[in-house]
């Protein structure tokens, strides 16, 4: 497997927007519901102000993943990560994780983020009334049919909260963070000791 950055290569990018559509058709077929919507997210990806990586087997696409900077490139957000659905388990959205992550940091990113939404009721998060305490929810989360939500945990992200009914009554947008780097323990205090 090789991982390379996203460029303007139209085979690649057709090979990247049909494995979103594949990947998401079936818990959230309204992500990309058609190839062109995937295609056009194939070319919001290329703008100068996000990044992005392609898996490549014997030069096809297998998954790529995506970001974009937010709060003065100190929070990168990953969005989105697709793996075809055969290649899913092997290690390639983790190895594209991974990219991403060294590119952020590189780029001074402290802190990568994503939503992960629960359209299809495959947490214990979604389909009830998660108020008036959405963080006890959370806090006792169980992944009842194969939600990403684990294999995120499993690359080092912490869940950090959720946006209730994001999605429609009762389907939830699980956020998840990791921190970029190592900790300091040599931060202003900002006049505070």
């Amino acid at each position: 497997m090789e991982i390379r950055a996203l460029v303007a290569d139209q085979r690649l990018l057709d090979q990247a927007a049909e494995i979103l559509t594949l990947a998401f058709a079936e818990h959230w077929p309204g992500a990309w519901p058609t190839l062109d919507d995937a295609r056009e997210e194939m070319q919001e990806a290329l703008l100068p102000e996000r990044v992005g990586f392609l898996a490549l087997i014997e030069g096809n696409v297998v998954g790529w993943i995506g970001g974009q900077s937010s709060y003065d490139g100190n929070v990168w957000e990953l969005h989105p990560l697709a793996v075809h659905p055969d290649y899913q388990g092997h290690g390639i959205g983790r190895a594209l994780v991974q990219a991403l992550e060294a590119e952020c940091h590189a780029r001074g990113g402290l802190t990568l983020m994503l939503g992960s939404d629960d359209e299809a009721f495959l947490t214990s998060a979604s389909g009830i009334d998660v108020y008036p305490n959405p963080l006890q929810h959370l806090a006792t989360i169980q992944n009842r049919r194969r939600h990403p939500f684990e294999f995120y945990q499993r690359c080092g992200f912490s869940i950090i909260g959720m946006i209730p009914d994001a999605n429609g009554l009762g389907k939830p947008d699980i956020l998840m963070a990791k921190r970029l780097g190592v900790w300091s323990s040599q931060l202003p205090t900002g006049g505070l000791e």
